[in-house]
């Protein structure tokens, strides 16, 4: 993956997978790999919260960052997540993530809820690398947020090339980014892609989020990109259904890891503990929201409704 060209497009966040003894499952994290490689995807982004990065132990995160960027082989751009309870930790991660060959890093805020405090935490995790920086913007799950001053701060100094953008409301913050950084910061949506045609339309490059429906969200950008805005707008609103109904909190996370295993990604459905599981009535009502929004649940090539 040359990263001297801009990073862009769609970059599915990567469920990390278990086999039953709750080791990790490196031949569903390769098939996961292809898949993405396959069906166009421009990067993958691994050890966010979808891939239980904290869950998992210091050589397991070595090990899932290693066994990606290996299959990837320059196929993908490779986003590894860094989030620690200071900045040592995340400067840490970050070199690690380097050294292992990853193309980029997402960075979480840390406590406090303070400008300059945050400003020295991103500076330095920053400098530790090469790796272009993406800013991780979720207070939903990191309890903190990132001010439109310090992200355009951090952006017009050349820290921060990139942002991913979950806070709502999204979209008023796309444009405000935007104008503060004087374009200087690409903007990545996320929250499950519910919102990824506006964020287009107000100048996103591109998404990383969880939908285990990657293909979807390829077409749209694709036909965003090429000018065919008729055909973006009416694929996304062809499956916004299921974007909203994959995304729900708490069991997002078990929703995404039994799609995968529908399609033969992945052998199991594990998620580490404290994770809650589907119901069979979850799997259900899943199943009629795949089938209205004209898409399938199983192996094989996945064909785009009209």
């Amino acid at each position: 993956m040359d990263t001297s060209e801009p990073l862009q497009g769609v970059n599915p966040i990567l469920p990390t997978p278990f086999l039953e003894d709750g080791t990790i499952d490196i031949e569903s994290l390769e098939r996961s790999i292809d898949l993405m490689a396959d069906v166009g995807a421009d990067g993958v982004a691994i050890l966010g919260f979808l891939g239980e990065a904290h869950k998992l132990s210091q050589a397991e995160r070595a090990e899932v960052v290693r066994s990606v960027v290996d299959r990837a082989e320059g196929r993908l751009a490779v986003w590894v997540g860094v989030r620690a309870l200071g900045t040592a930790g995340a400067v840490e991660q970050a070199e690690e993530a380097e050294a292992l060959g990853a193309d980029a890093v997402f960075v979480a805020p840390i406590a406090p809820q303070n400008d300059e405090a945050l400003y020295r935490h991103f500076k330095t995790v920053a400098e530790a690398t090469s790796l272009p920086m993406i800013l991780h913007d979720y207070p939903a799950s990191f309890g903190l947020k990132l001010s439109v001053p310090l992200i355009g701060r951090l952006a017009l100094e050349g820290l921060a090339p990139y942002i991913k953008l979950e806070e709502v409301p999204a979209l008023p913050k796309v444009t405000a980014v935007i104008e503060a950084s004087e374009g200087r910061i690409g903007v990545f949506g996320g929250l499950g892609g519910q919102y990824f045609l506006e964020e287009l339309q107000r100048g996103s490059v591109g998404i990383m989020t969880g939908f285990a429906f990657p293909e979807v969200l390829i077409g749209i950008y694709r036909r965003f990109r090429d000018g065919d805005v008729v055909g973006a707008e009416r694929l996304f609103h062809r499956t916004i259904d299921l974007m909203r109904y994959e995304f729900q909190p708490g069991i997002g996370l078990a929703m995404r890891k039994h799609v995968y295993r529908l399609r033969g990604v992945y052998a199991t459905e594990v998620c580490r503990p404290p994770a809650p599981s589907l119901t069979e009535l979850d799997r259900e009502e899943l199943a009629r929201v795949v089938a209205r929004c004209g898409l399938k649940l199983g192996p094989g090539d996945l064909e785009l409704p009209a």
